[in-house]
């Protein structure tokens, strides 16, 4: 008989094993139903847990501390908070015996949940702190010593609070006199410790004559307590004392305590007296530093390396306060010998003689490991302290090698700690970019912004670099703050610099990037950077991209995106800035195809009509009103109308704002006209700057340009005083010719001579402010032209590229309401993020 080929084997054994492979899924699937049917409740059980709807509150709350399940009388005490708001005499009367009545044999949870109740009731001030004495205080000082230890630490936390607010009679009858009984040696070690606590907290609340006489006896026995757990506990507690009873009690009744603690054959209670000398530094004088602690300090750093390395984990956290505390005292030879103890610890487990012992077991090791990397964490911590201990001008000499090390500690936490301390990572950076980068910018000798820079030629590189990389990761909340630091760049960097390199990068970012608050922080910044840009070319030149490549897009998010833009300029710049150049194109978003868009113009229309100003931009108001009217009559979807509506209602009890002050608008009128001030001011320094340079060849500098804008800068005027704003087409008589000059160079300064014929479409939208009424009629517009922007348009030119990209024949586009858009619904309702070329119409000049 020959054996069964290979397969018919195998599929034997395979059908044998499918076979127990089913028994024993059987049996499982049988114990998984056993809990499952033991959970079901019987109808007794359900009969039991049920409770008559028709009982109010205190009587519900009644019943089930009575007569039902732990979990229901655990449901009431968490609502006992609730059940006193509503209550509160009948609470006290009715439930809060049974409360009492229960937790005498409460479990862990409902035990944790009153003490939880109790104090929330404390600070919700539900009953007067007389009351709160009398029911509460008695219920939580029984419960103290509860068996469970994080019982009585919850009722403990909770002690503490009440004492904050008990009146000193109630602490001294009901707390202060039982407290000598409870911490005598004859009681338990939980009650001693509580004690420990309750005496730390009551020195802050006594006069010191009563606290001589019957609170430091207290101390003093609990200090020599024959339980280290209590004697720690103790002199933890003598810092909360000493600040209670004063320098004199400290010296005499304190010290001594500390000084023979800090001696205790227990390296815990050794500890407690170590940081609590730390602590109370400032408290002694010169002499006892330097005849008591500092001795005790020195002898303890010296033991520390041979104890356990939890002592070398408390050192290090607290050597920093240490050697600030102790600074001023030390010897020559003592200071050498303090911070080469700090540079042993910063490289605590990392050299040879750290290594392991051989008979360490790997979770020793690894223990250990962890040990030695909360030191030097800490070290990492204390390394600002320690640059002010050797003195900053010793730094590259003493401390340099061991910055060096940290920052290049194969542990993360360690690197992360030191770049908090000096922001040299990303994120640790960029809270405090702004600080660092004008600390930079102000350590050159030279007044020339481009000087400065001269000795930190990595720095823009560098800040590019850095914005690439937080858009590379995921960490879209940090490419958001970095973006929003970067609105400092033009208190660091000149104007150049930043239209270059980074102006372009902001419009990318606006136009690509997918991540609504990056988004929105790139279009702030962009602002700011035009807010401050010094040459009137290049603003132009961001304004026309800001109105054909976001207002005009093709794709409705970058609609979206002008609108979030139209709101920031009102943020940051003047009233007639925004009138000028935004007005018009942000209301020509009413006859958006895309709903959203609409919807959103509808929430920003208050912020654009507060921007007006009667009676010089009436005419601006009367097509703002216009195209509220359309929205109205031919708004088709509901949402979009019910905002309409809304608005409407808020339009309508707007106050406008008038060009002259008035006292309800002084303030907002007075920073308005500062604004438009120190817009004026740009370009009279941008043609200052040329002058200059045609002299002498050298740029103006960043100082001489302050000292302008200072001179020249608005003062603050009492409110009874009535002075016109400077605008266009204002009606009112100047009272001052500073006054008058303003207004005549704000007239002049964008069609004047000086400026190039190219910026003459650009002129004409913005001149619409000092014409007649405009009327939006289609006959009206006769000249079209085709204008394609590309992203190089930032890019460095040179002189023949120049000329070719700003020839007088290449018009800008208008800004004019009576812009039409043939745009095919579904392409402008796509999120295409590409520039399309815009058909631009100017209006014809009036008859």
């Amino acid at each position: 008989m020959h054996p069964p080929p290979p397969a018919a084997a195998s599929a034997m054994d395979f059908s044998q094993n499918s076979l127990f492979g089913y028994m024993e899924d059987l049996q499982e699937l049988t114990i998984i139903e056993r809990p499952v049917r033991r959970s079901l409740k019987t109808p007794e059980e359900i009969e039991r847990l049920t409770v008559d709807e028709d009982l109010s509150d205190i009587e519900r709350a009644v019943y089930l501390l009575s007569a039902g399940q732990d979990i229901q009388g655990t449901s009431v005490i968490a609502n006992l908070p609730y059940l006193m708001r509503q209550n509160p005499a009948e609470t006290l009367r009715r439930v809060l015996p049974k409360v009492r009545e229960v937790l005498h044999v409460a479990g862990v949870e409902m035990q944790l949940t009153a003490a939880v109740s109790f104090l929330t009731i404390l600070q919700e001030d539900s009953v007067s702190i007389h009351t709160y004495a009398h029911s509460f205080l008695q219920v939580i000082l029984l419960h103290l010593e509860h068996r469970d230890a994080g019982v009585s630490n919850a009722w403990l936390e909770t002690l503490l609070f009440v004492i904050e607010v008990l009146p000193k009679e109630t602490l001294r009858h009901e707390i202060l006199n039982p407290l000598v009984s409870k911490a005598q040696l004859s009681q338990t070690v939980q009650s001693r410790l509580v004690s420990c606590k309750i005496l730390g907290k009551l020195t802050n609340k006594f006069d010191a004559h009563i606290i001589k006489r019957e609170i430091l006896p207290l101390v003093k026995s609990l200090c020599q307590d024959v339980e280290y757990e209590v004697r720690s506990c103790m002199c933890r507690q003598l810092e909360n004392i000493a600040q209670g009873i004063g320098t004199e009690l400290t010296k005499s009744v304190v010290l001594p305590e500390l000084i023979e603690l800090s001696r205790d054959e227990s390296s815990s209670v050794r500890l407690a007296a170590f940081e609590t000398l730390v602590n109370l530094l400032d408290i002694f004088d010169t002499d006892d530093r330097s005849q008591t602690i500092l001795p005790l300090v020195k002898s303890f750093c010296e033991k520390s390396f041979k104890a356990d390395e939890s002592i070398l984990i408390s050192l290090s956290f607290h050597l920093g306060k240490l050697c600030h505390g102790l600074y001023g005292i030390f010897t020559p030879d003592q200071h050498l010998r303090f911070l080469e103890f700090y540079k042993k610890l910063c490289t605590l487990g990392l050299q040879q003689e750290n290594g392991h012992s051989e008979n360490q077991f790997p979770s020793q090791i690894l223990e250990q490991e962890k040990k030695y990397i909360s030191v030097r964490k800490n070290c990492a911590y204390n390394f600002p302290a320690m640059i002010v201990f050797v003195d900053p001008k010793n730094f590259h000499m003493e401390l340099y090698s061991t910055f060096f090390c940290l920052c290049h500690d194969p542990e993360v936490p360690v690197r992360y700690t030191i770049a908090i301390c000096f922001y040299e990572v990303l994120d640790a950076l960029i809270d405090h970019l702004p600080e660092i980068l004008e600390l930079m910018s102000a350590g050159g000798e030279s007044s020339a912004q481009d000087s400065k820079f001269s000795s930190l030629p990595d720095l823009i590189p560098a800040l590019t670099a850095a914005e690439q990389r937080a858009a590379a990761s995921l960490k879209w909340r940090t490419h958001e703050k970095l973006l929003q630091k970067y609105a400092c760049l033009p208190h660091v960097i000149s104007s150049d610099q930043i239209y270059y390199r980074f102006l372009q990068r902001m419009f990318t970012i606006m136009m690509t990037n997918n991540v609504l608050p990056v988004q929105k922080a790139a279009s702030r910044t962009l602002c700011i950077f035009l807010r401050y840009n010094r040459k009137q070319e290049q603003r132009y030149e961001v304004i026309q991209k800001l109105i054909e490549q976001l207002g005009q897009g093709k794709s409705y998010w970058n609609r979206l995106r002008f609108l979030d833009t139209c709101e920031f300029i009102i943020e940051i710049f003047s009233k007639s800035f925004f009138c000028k150049y935004f007005f018009l194109p942000a209301i020509e978003l009413t006859h958006d195809p895309v709903a959203n868009v609409r919807m959103k113009l509808c929430y920003l229309l208050p912020k654009v009509k507060s921007t007006l100003k009667i009676p010089a931009d009436k005419h601006l108001l009367q097509q703002l009103e216009m195209c509220v009217r359309k929205l109205l009559c031919q708004e088709k979807d509901k949402d979009v109308l019910a905002i309409v509506k809304r608005t409407v209602l808020e339009l309508d009890r707007m106050e406008m704002s008038m060009d002259a002050f008035q006292k309800k608008f002084y303030e907002k009128d007075l920073l308005d006209q500062e604004k438009e001030r120190e817009e004026l001011l740009l370009l009279e320094m941008e043609q200052l700057e040329k002058d200059k340079q045609q002299n002498d060849g050298r740029p103006m500098s960043d100082k001489t340009f302050e000292k302008k804008r200072r001179d020249t800068k608005t003062p603050t005027l009492p409110k009874s005083v009535s002075i016109s704003v400077p605008g266009p087409s204002s009606g009112t008589t100047s009272t001052s010719k500073e006054i008058k000059k303003s207004k005549l160079i704000r007239s002049q300064s964008f069609n004047n001579q000086a400026f190039h014929a190219k910026y003459g479409n650009l002129d004409k939208c913005a001149s619409k402010s000092s014409v007649g009424a405009y009327t939006p009629s289609v006959s009206g517009l006769t000249k079209t032209c085709m204008i394609s922007l590309t992203d190089d348009s930032f890019r460095t030119r040179n002189a023949s590229s120049a000329a070719t990209s700003f020839s007088p024949n290449t018009p800008l586009p208008s800004t004019s309401r009576g812009t039409s858009n043939s745009v095919d619904p579904k392409s402008s309702g796509s999120k295409d993020v590409q520039p399309r070329k815009a058909t631009l119409k100017s209006r014809k000049s009036n008859p």
